[in-house]
């Protein structure tokens, strides 16, 4: 068996793996008298069976086994070896193809970008702040006012009294198109919430400044992505008769509310805000954090990247900020999409990081655990409510679903890692001053 390298330019690699039809046939030979105690033929006992007429048999299917078994240990031994790591399966093809005929050699052309050596850093220059946010009265009370008001009561206004956005009117609805009545278009004593938005767009604007008796013509267009596609972009008309106008009533901020909320009192349901709004500040702040430090990795450190990771994750990049762009389209029967120097420039960055965090978690002997797995399945699972079962399967099934579910996870780890090394300030902001770096996060 012999390895000759072909091509070595920067992170490129390629090279030719012959393996002599020799080599094929001992290999061949092998698995034969391996599989020779165990075979069993019609005319000869079990283990009897003569080397020649299980070559017959089974030789083609054994051939190719070998042939397989003999290109991965060439791989591996060159791996093994030269130290190289691809960045990505290595593209590997046979020489001939077709052609091959049992009793030649069989040459393959080998081909991939390697991993490039990783700079070590000094994680004591990274200098972070850990920023403290308290929920204070105001927050407290906003959340407050915020669960009195999803807690309203609705109370008639008085009589001839006209609709106001906000308002909740009882209204009896006959829909039709082109004159003719469709399906899930009629109701009868149906609560609507004007300026809600939970109707079709223009509905709600017409039925304000009714009273009580009022019958309206409601003309609206139907959105060109409405789902249900005999309706989509088709005007109709709405006859409506408004039968209730009622104004929201906010609930008392009191222990009632607090009950209606499984909290025992106000002041505990006030505790139990005071700890949700400093959950959700601590992630807010750890987002920040986790940020800063990944700029300041940028900066410290500079290598070559390989081609064949930044291509895919810039592609990945431009068909997802195309989608985010077009939410209309779920599919992917769309044209290819290619990425700018924009979408390049990010892929260069997040390779970059990936490929340092990856180093720099190996090296600290990073791991996600059985439990955090199961964990983070679980947790995905819930997004299928009814079919965890099948997901479950699933993801056993797939390493790469596999490999998305652990990637954040370990990323996380080695960013605490980092952070556990890096020289860490705590600086108590308020409220406003965390939603504004989030906010530069976002523009950045």
């Amino acid at each position: 068996m012999q390895v000759t390298e072909t091509l070595k330019d920067g992170l490129k690699r390629g090279y030719t793996i012959t393996v002599t039809a020799a080599e094929l046939d001992a290999k061949v030979q092998e698995k034969l008298l391996e599989a020779q105690p165990e075979v069993e033929i019609k005319g000869f006992r079990k283990g009897k069976v003569p080397l020649a007429i299980l070559k017959k048999q089974f030789g083609t299917r054994m051939m190719g086994d070998a042939m397989q078994e003999a290109i991965d240990g060439a791989m591996k031994d060159h791996f093994d070896k030269t130290g190289d790591r691809p960045a990505m399966q290595p593209e590997v093809k046979m020489t001939g193809g077709d052609s091959w005929k049992e009793g030649q050699d069989v040459v393959v052309e080998m081909s991939y970008d390697a991993l490039p050596p990783i700079p070590e850093i000094d994680a004591g220059k990274i200098k972070l702040d850990r920023l403290i946010v308290k929920a204070d009265d105001a927050a407290v009370g906003e959340a407050l006012a915020n669960l009195a008001a999803s807690s309203q009561a609705f109370e008639d206004r008085k009589k001839g009294a006209k609709a106001k956005d906000g308002d909740q009117i009882v209204i009896d609805f006959k829909g039709s198109v082109d004159g003719d009545l469709f399906e899930g278009g009629t109701a009868e004593d149906y609560p609507l919430v004007l300026g809600s938005n939970s109707f079709i767009p223009g509905f709600e604007a017409q039925l304000v400044g009714t009273k009580v008796g009022d019958e309206v013509a409601v003309k609206v267009t139907f959105p060109e992505a409405y789902g249900a596609k005999h309706l989509a972009g088709k005007e109709a008309l709405f006859a409506c008769t408004v039968k209730a106008v009622k104004e929201p009533k906010p609930a008392e901020v009191d222990d009632e509310l607090a009950k209606k909320y499984g909290a025992e009192d106000l002041a505990a349901l006030k505790g139990q805000i005071s700890e949700r709004l400093e959950a959700e500040y601590k992630g807010a702040a750890r987002s920040v954090m986790k940020r800063s430090l990944l700029d300041q990795l940028d900066g410290m450190v500079k290598f070559d990247l390989p081609d064949n990771l930044v291509d895919a994750e810039a592609g990945q990049i431009a068909h997802q900020l195309w989608h985010e762009e077009h939410p209309e389209d779920h599919g992917h029967n769309h044209d290819a999409i290619e990425p700018t120097d924009e979408h390049k420039s990010l892929a260069e960055r997040r390779v970059r990081l990936g490929l340092l965090l990856a180093e720099i978690g190996r090296k600290a002997e990073v791991t996600v655990s059985d439990a955090e797995m199961t964990q983070a399945v679980l947790a995905a699972a819930r997004q299928y409510p009814g079919q965890e079962r099948q997901f479950f399967e699933f993801v056993q099934k797939n390493p790469q679903m596999q490999q998305q579910l652990r990637a954040p996870i370990f990323e996380d780890k080695v960013v605490d890692h980092l952070v556990g090394l890096a020289k860490v300030s705590d600086k108590e902001i308020s409220k406003e001053k965390l939603q504004k770096a989030i906010e530069a996060m976002d523009e950045m």
